[in-house]
């Protein structure tokens, strides 16, 4: 099972792009602090504008163009979060800029070599709309590079514990979670944290009728043990802890189960390879990690099938 070292900038990142609609910035840029903190990187917070938000009323009610008024209202919105992040002693700028939110991210990608992308993520109760928003959707098909997500159940803890953070990788132990799990494992190794490897097998009861081994008796746990190796030996030091789990049932509550029982701070999951056009939204188990975890979600591409922007055009009418 060959492995590809992801760069050391994406666990160690300079550059941290937080994209928000500024509804999120509660629950979104703390974490985006900490993160920050681990590499004292430079924070970017961008909202983007549609243009209909440039449009304004006067006294006698009639809309006209102001194309000022929104960009006051995000720059106001946004001034008290740049302030908390120099409070950090973090370096932090603010961009209000108007278009395609995924377009806009990935302009900001390449103009401030960005090494990590957060975003905020809404859950929808109908199975026909997309669980974590159309914009996310777009931004994580768009960027090759780590993109962290932090939903609405996502809280930072209070106060001090005795646990060693942890770091959740959820492997399909596939060729192409290769990346994300060598990423997975700078990670723990460079915040001086735990790295699990969760594997999730199919119900005991199918495997038994099957006659297949189950658990720790599983070809998956040795399948993880060299994982585990091969991470260890393309990362440099200082090596990470590593804990090795098997889990049978539905891959999502496994996942999110395993990340509130272990607390912990961080998930990273490898996004299977699809065809552009064909909507993550069809990897239920991504998106519903996505949308429910309680901790921020690292989600890293598989490099192969690059779509471009201009590939997520038939999505905006799910905005």
């Amino acid at each position: 099972m060959p492995h590809v070292a992801p760069s050391r900038r994406w666990a160690c990142p300079s550059a941290i792009l937080v994209a928000t609609n500024l509804n999120d910035l509660d629950h979104l840029v703390p974490f985006a602090i900490m993160y920050a903190r681990a590499s004292s990187a430079r924070l970017i917070l961008l909202h983007v504008l549609s243009s209909s938000g440039r449009v304004a009323v006067d006294a006698a009610g009639m809309p006209y163009y102001d194309p000022s008024l929104a960009v006051d209202f995000a720059v106001k919105t946004l001034e008290p979060w740049r302030a908390m992040a120099h409070r950090e002693n973090l370096t932090c700028d603010l961009l209000v800029r108007e278009g395609s939110p995924s377009r806009q991210v990935a302009d900001a990608v390449r103009q401030f070599n960005i090494d990590c992308v957060f975003l905020g993520t809404r859950s929808r109760s109908k199975v026909s709309k997309l669980l974590i928003g159309s914009v996310a959707e777009q931004v994580l098909r768009s960027v090759n590079l780590p993109v962290i997500t932090v939903g609405p159940e996502a809280r930072l803890e209070v106060g001090s514990t005795d646990r060693k953070e942890v770091v959740l990788h959820a492997t399909t132990l596939r060729e192409t979670s290769s990346p994300s799990a060598a990423l997975a494992y700078q990670i723990a190794a460079i915040q001086k944290r735990k790295l699990v490897l969760l594997h999730v097998l199919p119900p005991v009861d199918e495997m038994v009728r099957d006659g297949l081994p189950t658990g720790l008796d599983s070809t998956a746990t040795q399948e993880l043990r060299i994982l585990a190796e091969e991470v260890g030996a393309l990362a440099p030091a200082p090596q990470a802890e590593v804990e090795l789990h098997v889990a049978h049932g539905n891959p999502s509550i496994e996942i999110l189960a395993a990340s509130v029982e272990m607390h912990a701070s961080l998930i990273v999951l490898g996004a299977t390879q699809r065809p552009a056009l064909q909507s993550l939204t069809r990897d239920r188990t991504v998106y519903r990690v996505l949308a429910h975890a309680r901790c921020p979600v690292l989600t890293l591409r598989d490099p192969l099938g690059v779509a471009t922007a201009d590939d997520f055009e038939e999505l905006t009418s799910h905005l």
